[in-house]
């Protein structure tokens, strides 16, 4: 704009201006829906549904085949999924991938389930770090996330898990830091089959009532191993959390 154009000179050009946008903005909508094959839209449509319609509200699964699909999924999106009758046999499995991958440092929930596996001492060639409320010792959650970082092994009992979109959900909190699933090389989520949703709108109603008590600091939605594309559109595996993750499903009453 030509700065030594009087007050009203100014105005004509910034009118002139805008119209010049408003043409080139018309025109540019005009070849999108030219090469569409089909005329432009004006007005939005008319929504007759707000929100999932009644026929997906409405649909469920059992027990069972929540448990099934969510396994289903979560493998194709390359986790690993095991199941497990009880939590004796959970935590023999947890050994022996401890051992045979030669894990060394494990970050953990402070969860009464992994205390009833006796994880700590199922994994006794291993350094066991366990996120616990913090105690007001300086610099102890700084530890924490250092440990976090520096593990080969993150362990944690999940909340929720998402048979459709093969998801666990995790709420961050004082004795299970998000950084437990974030920072590892691998993660291993602990699904009991009970809380197995078939969509994530029961998911999400149930986090909603949660408000009364006050919600989570983070709630995580993890959905396969960490991917990224965005660079040169080159798929990396484990760039910005765990390359591995396995659900491991707990038959429950």
């Amino acid at each position: 704009m030509n700065r030594n154009l009087s007050p009203n000179g100014r105005e004509v050009e910034i009118d002139r201006l805008h119209r010049e946008s408003l043409e080139k903005e018309q025109a540019f909508f005009e070849r999108i829906a030219g090469r569409l094959g089909r005329p432009r839209l004006t007005a939005p449509p008319q929504r007759t549904v707000k929100g999932a319609p009644d026929f997906w509200n409405g649909y469920a699964l059992d027990r069972e085949e929540n448990v099934v699909l969510f396994m289903k999924n979560w493998e194709s999106l390359g986790g690993i999924a095991k199941r497990f009758a009880d939590a004796a046999a959970l935590g023999e499995f947890l050994e022996a991938f401890a051992a045979e991958t030669n894990v060394k440092q494990v970050i953990r929930s402070d969860h009464p389930l992994l205390e009833e596996m006796r994880v700590d001492v199922r994994l006794k060639q291993a350094e066991v770090h366990v996120w616990k409320k913090e105690t007001g010792e300086r610099g102890g959650h700084s530890r924490l996330l250092e440990k976090a970082a520096g593990a080969d092994l993150g362990i944690a009992v999940v909340d929720f898990a998402i048979a459709h979109t093969g998801t666990v959900v995790i709420a961050s909190g004082p004795s299970q830091g998000r950084s437990i699933s974030l920072l590892p090389t691998a993660f291993m989520g602990i699904v009991k089959a009970s809380a197995i949703k078939t969509r994530m709108g029961e998911v999400l109603r149930e986090i909603a009532a949660w408000n009364g008590n006050g919600l989570p600091a983070g709630i995580h939605f993890i959905t396969g191993p960490s991917r990224s594309a965005d660079i040169e559109n080159d798929l990396t595996i484990g760039v910005h959390g765990p390359g591995i993750v396995c659900a491991l499903v707990l038959d429950d009453e």
